[in-house]
């Protein structure tokens, strides 16, 4: 049996993974100007009622299969973990520049790295530690701690970033018992169904408008990650990784066009060295056969 050949399309991937950029840039904008509209939770729980809508066929099927009794739990562990990081993520969107946002999230992988390491027993070499401590200095560029008041929302969109490499590694590990289709649907369902009480509890009364607002919140995430998926079908993540930084770059023009917020050159840079090393670790990954492989930053998120 002969390996499969890897994808030689690098045009191809690229064009996918700056559709995939545009997709998320487009979720943030919508999310960002919603955000003193209707509160964090709540958005985050009408998102995700739906994306249960929208998998509704599918997750008929899927609750009618008997699962053994360990992945229902992990159906549950990832979505309190996953309800966690949207309702951060939410509120840091409500908060804090647009590109600071997108800067933090390129944390998600790193989180993943070092979890990976610690939880599943994947190697650590001297050459991700080293990536991983200078996207940390990446992150503090961004942050600047005593130079800078830290806001709520950048300690929001820290913890947004830890919980959602600790769902991304669920999803690994639930990967493992069932299609990936079936682990994307259950967590718009389990999501939903953690954020409820939260939400209803503290609801306030909203809009058609804003509600179809969310909706489509729900399809760009949807259609992001589609994107995605052809990306790395037509072109090796060494190749397409790198792409990702335009996100920021949208996000800073975003910001400053809609919404009146100056670029930050601290947090470009910051973003920009914590994505380098991103695609550095998948870049060296890709060189060891059978390595683990570190996540491109929109694949931990929804």
């Amino acid at each position: 049996m002969t390996d499969r050949p890897a994808p030689n399309r690098p045009l191809v991937g690229i064009a996918w993974m700056l559709a995939t950029t545009l997709c998320f840039v487009l979720v943030n904008i919508i999310v960002h100007w919603l955000g003193a509209r209707v509160p964090a939770v709540q958005s985050a729980f009408v998102r995700f009622v739906w994306g249960t809508l929208f998998f509704a066929p599918a997750l008929v099927q899927i609750l009618r299969r008997s699962y053994p009794r360990k992945v229902w739990a992990l159906f549950g562990l990832r979505g309190v973990l996953h309800a966690i990081a949207v309702g951060l993520w939410f509120y840091a969107m409500a908060h804090i520049p647009i590109a600071d946002v997108t800067a933090i999230n390129y944390l998600n992988p790193i989180v993943v790295t070092v979890g990976g390491a610690v939880l599943l027993g994947e190697g650590l070499a001297w050459r991700r530690i080293t990536a991983v401590i200078v996207a940390l200095l990446g992150a503090l560029i961004i942050l600047r701690p005593g130079l800078r008041e830290i806001e709520p929302g950048h300690l929001a969109q820290l913890g947004a970033a830890l919980f959602f490499g600790a769902t991304y590694l669920v999803a690994k590990r639930l990967t493992d018992f069932v299609p990936a289709g079936t682990v994307v649907a259950m967590m718009s369902l389990s999501v939903a169904l953690c954020l409820a009480p939260v939400a209803i509890w503290n609801w306030q009364p909203i809009t058609l408008s804003e509600t179809l607002w969310l909706a489509a919140v729900a399809v760009f995430a949807t259609g992001g990650h589609y994107a995605m998926t052809h990306a790395f079908a037509a072109a090796p993540v060494t190749v397409t990784q790198p792409v990702l930084f335009l996100q920021l770059v949208w996000a800073a023009i975003a910001g400053w066009s809609l919404f009146g917020e100056v670029p930050d050159p601290f947090t470009m840079l910051g973003g920009g060295i914590i994505i380098a090393c991103v695609s550095f670790m998948t870049w060296r990954e890709s060189r060891l056969k059978g390595g683990p492989v570190t996540p491109p930053a929109p694949a931990t998120k929804i």
